[in-house]
């Protein structure tokens, strides 16, 4: 049997059309990376201190012999160091040491914006800079009574400085951080 060439033809883009129809190619995106933190559960800092405040329960104290804890966050490779000053007629000087401080990341960052907190009920003042690049601190605040204690805090990231990969950690920081200073008073 003698097959035309038109039925030929015919026969093949059949062919051609129903392997073609399997599976269609097209480009896969990029992937993206999703980083989910737990819902925060706040618990109060050892009565060791001259203040209070309440930290995220995933956060392990460290170094708790020294005037101010740190606070390390495992899963995220980060600390938040912090550092209490008694005021002794320096608080100008303490506050132009806390505003020059991010200024020395202003090489890396694209800006710093700065959100100023005030509690006058607890006498707590302070400013919080959110460092936003590639600088070695993501994170920076003060807080003070402006009379007697000043307390300094640094976040800090074991990886090197991509704002990019490091930024939902750091909001997530961001965020207790805010809770820490809304929770913040002073002993005496």
């Amino acid at each position: 049997m003698r097959v035309s060439k038109c039925t030929r033809s015919f026969l093949l883009s059949l062919m051609a059309l129903m392997t073609a129809c399997d599976s269609v190619q097209q480009p896969k995106p990029k992937a993206q990376l999703r980083l989910e933190y737990p819902e925060p559960n706040y618990k109060q800092v050892p009565d060791v201190y001259r203040f209070d405040f309440e930290y995220n329960d995933l956060v392990q104290l460290k170094r708790i012999a020294k005037k101010a804890p740190d606070l390390y966050y495992p899963k995220m490779k980060a600390t938040l160091y912090l550092s209490y000053v008694g005021v002794e007629n320096n608080v100008d000087s303490l506050l132009n040491d806390a505003y020059q401080l991010p200024g020395k990341h202003m090489i890396k960052a694209e800006e710093i914006p700065e959100r100023v907190f005030m509690a006058p009920e607890k006498r707590v003042y302070g400013t919080l800079f959110t460092v936003v690049g590639n600088a070695a601190s993501q994170l920076q605040f003060f807080l003070t009574d402006s009379t007697d204690h000043f307390l300094m805090g640094s976040l800090y990231f074991y990886s090197r400085p991509n704002y990019d990969s490091i930024m939902p950690a750091a909001k997530y920081v961001e965020r207790d951080v805010m809770h820490l200073m809304e929770t913040f008073r002073w002993k005496d």
